[in-house]
C-alpha cells in the first residue's frame, strides 16, 4: 500500500478513536442549529429561507471556530512526534519526510471535512425539515458553498499549523505561535485595516487596493465568498451593493484561498525536509 495512504489512515483512525470527529461535528451542528433557530424569527415575515439566515450568521461565527479547530489539529502534528521520539522511529522505515507530511495533512483534512460536512449538513437538513418546507435544492447552493469554503478555510489553517509545527523546537512554543497566528488573522488584521481606513482621510486607499489587502487574510476571503457569492445571502447580509461593485469573483476568491493552502504547506515540506532529527 502507498505509504501516504497508510499514514493518512492512521491519522483518521486516531482521530476517530479520540472522538475528534464526533466532538467537532456536534459543536458545529449545535452552532448552526442555534443560529438557525434563533435567527429564524424574521424569516416568516420576509419570506427568507432559514438556510440563508444561517449562512449569513455562520459566515461570521465560523471564522472563529473553523480556524481554531484546524490549528488544534495541526500545531503538534510534527513537533509532537519529534518530542515523543516516534518521528525517528517512523523515519527508520522506507518512507520519505514528504510522504509523512502529506499523509498526516490528508488525514487531518479528512477529519475536518467529515466534521464540517456532518455538522453543518445535518443542521441544514434539520432546519429545512423543521420549517416544513422540505428539501429546497436552490436554498442549498449557498449552504453548499458555505460548507466547501469552510473546508478550504480549515485547510489553510491546517497548512499554517503544519508550517509552525515543522519550524519550532518545542510543542509549547508551537501552541503559543498557533494561538497568536489565529488571533492575528481572526481579530487583529481586520481591526488594523479598519483603523487605517478610518485614519485615511485623504482616501489614498482605493477600492482595488482594499480588495487586494483582503486577499492577504484567508478569513476575509471566506467572508467575501459566503456573503457575496449569491444574491439572496448578499441581500440579507446587507452587502448587495458591495457584491455588485466588488471585482473579486468567486473563482478568484477560491483560487486565492487555495494559495493559502498550497504555499504554507510547501514551506512546511521544505523546512521539515531540511530539519535535523
Amino acid at each position: 500500500m502507498n505509504p501516504i495512504a497508510i499514514i493518512t489512515g492512521k491519522e483518521v483512525r486516531d482521530s476517530l478513536r479520540n472522538r475528534w470527529v464526533l466532538a467537532a461535528a456536534l459543536l458545529l451542528a449545535a452552532l448552526a442549529l442555534s443560529l438557525g433557530f434563533l435567527g429564524s424569527a424574521p424569516t416568516g415575515s420576509v419570506k427568507v429561507d432559514p438556510l440563508t439566515v444561517t449562512v449569513v450568521s455562520l459566515s461570521s461565527l465560523s471564522i472563529f471556530l473553523i480556524p481554531l479547530i484546524a490549528m488544534l489539529l495541526a500545531y503538534d502534528a510534527l513537533i509532537g512526534e519529534i518530542e515523543r521520539g516516534t518521528m525517528a522511529l517512523l523515519l527508520s522505515y522506507p518512507i520519505s519526510r514528504h510522504q509523512i507530511l502529506a499523509g498526516k495533512f490528508l488525514g487531518h483534512l479528512i477529519i475536518l471535512t467529515l466534521a464540517t460536512t456532518l455538522g453543518y449538513g445535518l443542521a441544514g437538513i434539520t432546519l429545512q425539515l423543521a420549517h416544513g418546507g422540505g428539501i429546497d435544492v436552490a436554498a442549498w447552493k449557498p449552504f453548499a458553498l458555505l460548507i466547501t469554503a469552510s473546508v478550504v478555510l480549515g485547510a489553510a489553517f491546517l497548512a499554517m499549523g503544519y508550517l509552525i509545527s515543522a519550524k519550532v523546537k518545542e510543542r509549547g512554543t508551537a501552541a503559543g505561535i498557533a494561538i497568536g497566528v489565529w488571533l492575528f488573522f481572526v481579530v487583529i488584521f481586520d481591526m488594523a485595516l479598519m483603523g487605517i481606513l478610518v485614519a485615511d482621510s485623504q482616501q489614498i486607499l482605493t477600492a482595488p487596493i482594499v480588495e487586494t489587502v483582503l486577499l492577504f487574510n484567508p478569513t476575509d476571503i471566506y467572508r467575501l465568498l459566503n456573503l457575496t457569492g449569491y444574491e439572496n445571502t448578499a441581500m440579507y447580509a446587507g452587502m448587495a451593493g458591495l457584491s455588485e461593485q466588488i471585482s473579486l469573483s468567486v473563482p478568484v476568491l477560491l483560487a486565492a484561498q487555495f494559495l493559502w493552502v498550497i504555499i504554507p504547506l510547501l514551506l512546511a515540506a521544505w523546512i521539515f525536509g531540511k530539519r535535523q532529527i
